[in-house]
């Protein structure tokens, strides 16, 4: 196997400061269960940090090059009991999908029974507020909030004796006849304004 360019192996170090490590060697030093679990890790993240929970400094050597010869990998960095190792991830091979396949898979977009009835709510308000703009361009009712109420289905239309507007009836509340709370002769008062 052809040794990592240092360029690259540079690069992996600085990718792999973040890591923490995913596998740890325990008492019983290097089994084939920890090699096959190196060996899940590798092909899942390609780039993994490994410690090494005991063992003297040639013992951890060792482990290191037992696990870049029997999976293929590449040793990155060593650094105390922390080993990074880098194996690339093979090209997959892309199979053809039968149209059969195909068929299987559930329509995108498709509503359940629960999404059509929020659709279909969702349209019936879109039909009701183009029926007020319509009811209002024709004149049959004033714009004002008091005529969207006159516009809805429990709603009755009146004509004001003068020919106005039309009033609502029925749901509506009558207008308030109590003055406001400031005198008609005090001016209103502006909020001061601000730079930006």
């Amino acid at each position: 196997m052809a040794p990592l360019p240092p360029k690259r192996r540079s690069e992996l170090r600085a990718e792999a400061h973040k890591l923490s490590p995913v596998v740890l060697i325990g008492d019983k030093g290097l089994t084939d269960e920890v090699l096959a679990e190196i060996d899940r890790s590798l092909k899942a993240h390609e780039l993994i940090k490994v410690r090494a929970s005991s063992g003297e400094r040639d013992a951890r050597d060792v482990w290191l090059e037992t696990i870049c010869d029997r999976l293929q990998a590449h040793a990155v960095q060593q650094i105390g009991k922390v080993f990074v190792i880098y194996r690339e991830k093979p090209e997959e091979p892309v199979e053809a999908k039968s149209p059969k396949a195909e068929d299987k898979r559930r329509p995108r977009g498709g509503l359940t029974e629960r999404g059509r009835e929020a659709q279909r709510a969702r349209d019936a308000e879109k039909q009701k507020l183009r029926d007020i703009e319509d009811m209002k361009r024709k004149g049959k009712i004033g714009r004002g909030p008091r005529a969207a109420v006159a516009a809805e289905p429990g709603g009755k239309l009146r004509a004001d004796e003068d020919g106005g507007d039309a009033r609502a009836t029925g749901s509506a509340r009558p207008r308030s006849r109590t003055p406001s709370p400031r005198p008609a002769s005090e001016p209103r008062r502006r909020r001061p304004r601000t730079s930006r």
